[in-house]
C-alpha cells in the first residue's frame, strides 16, 4: 500500500513539474535494530522521487556506510540528508510524516532551485556567522506549527553551510527528547544551550539565533509562539 494516495501524487507530480529545475539526491538512512519507521522511510523516498526524473534516492545503513554519514553529516539514524551536487548540512532524523511532509517537499523544491524564501535582510545577516552553529528542532508529526519552524532551520542552513539545521522527531529519538526536557514542540535548541519554544516569525527566530552565538543564555524555555503538546 502506498504511503502517498494517488490523488496527492497526482498534485505533487504537477507541482514538480512547474517548480523544479536541478536535481536532488535523497539520501536516506537506516539501521537493522530499534527503527520501527525505516522500511516506511525507504518507502516514502521511493514514492516521492518516482514522480520527477529531476529526482533520486539512495540508502545506506548507518552502521556500515559511517562514510557516507559523515559525507552528509548524519550522526544518527533513521535520517535523510539531501544533495545537489553539494550535500547540505541539514537533516530530517525520523519519518517526515503528517505536518512534516510539507516541509520535506518545500525542502525538495528550494534544493533543486538552489534558493531560500528567506528575506534578503535575512540572508545577508546570516552570512556573517564565521561560527559552527547547531539548531536542533523537535517535532511531532501532529503538530500544525512544527513545519514552519523546521523550514527556517534548513533555509537558515541554505543560507549558512556553518549552521546544521536539525529536524528531530521526538517520539522516535524519545531519549533525546528526554535529555532536552521536550514537553511541548516545536522545542528549539541552539548549540545544546539557548532554548525557545514555538513556532516565531523569521525574524524573531533570527533574533533568538544570535542571541544565543552572543552567549545570552535562556533562562528556562523562553515561550516563542504556537506550541503542542508533546
Amino acid at each position: 500500500m502506498s504511503l502517498i494516495s494517488e490523488e496527492d501524487q497526482a498534485v505533487l507530480k504537477e507541482v514538480f513539474s512547474k517548480r523544479l529545475q536541478g536535481h536532488v539526491t535523497i539520501a536516506v538512512f537506516t539501521k537493522k535494530s530499534d527503527c520501527e519507521y525505516c522500511n516506511e522511510l525507504v518507502e516514502l523516498a521511493k514514492e516521492v522521487t518516482s514522480l520527477d526524473p529531476r529526482l533520486s534516492y539512495e540508502v545506506y545503513d548507518f552502521d556500515e556506510n559511517r562514510d557516507k554519514a559523515n559525507e552528509y553529516n548524519v550522526e544518527m539514524a533513521p535520517a535523510i540528508g539531501f544533495a545537489n551536487g553539494t550535500k547540505y548540512n541539514f537533516h530530517f532524523y525520523g519519518i517526515p510524516a503528517g505536518y512534516e511532509f510539507n516541509a520535506f517537499i518545500d525542502d525538495i523544491i528550494d534544493i533543486s532551485r538552489n534558493t531560500t524564501r528567506l528575506a534578503p535582510t535575512t540572508i545577508n545577516r546570516l552570512k556573517t556567522i564565521q561560527q559552527d552553529v547547531r539548531i536542533q528542532v523537535f517535532v511531532t508529526p501532529s503538530c500544525p506549527y512544527c513545519p514552519r519552524a523546521v523550514r527556517l532551520a534548513h533555509q537558515f542552513s541554505m543560507a549558512n553551510p556553518r549552521i546544521r539545521g536539525d529536524m528531530i522527531e521526538a517520539l522516535e529519538f524519545e531519549d533525546l527528547a528526554n535529555e532536552y526536557g521536550v514537553m511541548s514542540v516545536p522545542h528549539i535548541v541552539i548549540n545544546n544551550s539557548y532554548v525557545f519554544i514555538g513556532a516565531v516569525p523569521e525574524a524573531q527566530f533570527l533574533n533568538y539565533l544570535f542571541d544565543a552565538l552572543e552567549g545570552k543564555g535562556s533562562e528556562g524555555p523562553i515561550e516563542g509562539g504556537e506550541v503542542s503538546q508533546v
